[in-house]
């Protein structure tokens, strides 16, 4: 399977912006790519996935309408832009693929075989 690696993440301002990048090596990332993010010890939570190969998107409630999912196939890579950030938005974002995962699955973290190793985002108020 691909090694994920995550990069951009930071400190930001409320409402501020940042654009973090999953990029795969070693093989493609398979059916979908997720976005997951996690704080302390809680579960981790969906922030965004999307079809690899048709590029349809998701989104979990918490960032509709401020985040946005996209990638780039010629690059192997998977962003995240993230707009009008909150505090409640600080959290280790994780990037995850799997190439067997069915759709009604790709909301669920235990889902996902394949991990990175996370980027820190703190959001200041």
């Amino acid at each position: 399977q691909a090694q994920l690696v995550e990069s951009g993440g930071g400190l930001v301002q409320a409402g501020g912006s940042l654009r973090l990048s999953c990029a795969a090596s070693g093989r493609t990332f398979g059916r979908y790519v997720a976005w997951f993010r996690q704080v302390e010890d809680k579960e981790r939570e969906f922030v965004a996935a999307i079809n690899w190969s048709g590029g349809h998107t998701y989104y979990g409630d918490s960032v509709k309408g401020r985040f946005t999912i996209s990638r780039d196939k010629t690059k192997n890579t998977v962003y995240l832009q993230m707009n009008s950030l909150k505090s409640e938005d600080t959290a280790v974002y994780y990037c995850a693929a799997d190439s067997s995962i069915i759709l009604s699955s790709i909301y669920i973290s235990r889902a996902y075989a394949n991990w990175g190793q996370g980027t820190q985002v703190t959001v200041s108020s």
